[in-house]
């Protein structure tokens, strides 16, 4: 089922999310809901709070070239456990921010743990694109927008929009 999507400004997206205690159907589901939702957005990652869920969840998949074979992965609980020194700068947009971009240095290489949808412990490192995406989405559970590293000037502009845009979809 395809979920709304919340849209920047709300109090949920500077919110910091409840760790998830264990595996459930109604979570199962909720991973499924959020990959379907992230599919048809169409955008490579998304997490629980830009839902309305104030859990520690997020669904990635950076596979979306033409020809790419889908790697859809849910996270349970995600955390960077190591990053690399060297940096890598990527244009970042956000379901939560449509039409709204700005280029993010972040570390080009991180190792995340997780637990996935069988409770089972997982880690892996990710780099390029993987890292900056998985980065992204942990810390939409932290309360943090990828605007959060832009300089004020800018943020407050891209904030601006957003509120224009809501103010004309409410009327809509």
């Amino acid at each position: 089922m395809k979920l709304p999507i919340i849209l920047h400004p709300d109090p949920r997206l500077k919110t910091s999310c409840t760790p998830v205690a264990d595996v459930s159907d109604a979570l199962r589901k909720l991973g499924a809901d959020m990959l379907e939702t992230m599919y048809l957005a169409p955008g490579i990652g998304l997490a629980a709070p830009q839902v309305g869920i104030m859990s520690r969840v997020v669904v990635v998949d950076c596979m979306n070239g033409e020809g790419d074979t889908p790697r859809p992965i849910v996270m349970l609980n995600p955390e960077v456990v190591s990053r690399s020194d060297e940096t890598s700068v990527y244009e970042e947009g956000c379901l939560s921010l449509p039409d709204q971009f700005a280029d993010v240095t972040r570390p080009a290489e991180v190792e995340v743990a997780w637990m996935d949808l069988d409770g089972k412990a997982n880690s892996e490192v990710f780099r390029g694109l993987w890292a900056t995406c998985i980065q992204h989405e942990i810390d939409h559970l932290d309360g943090k927008l990828f605007i959060d590293y832009l300089k004020p000037l800018k943020r407050q502009l891209i904030t601006r929009k957003m509120k224009k845009m809501k103010r004309e979809l409410a009327r809509a």
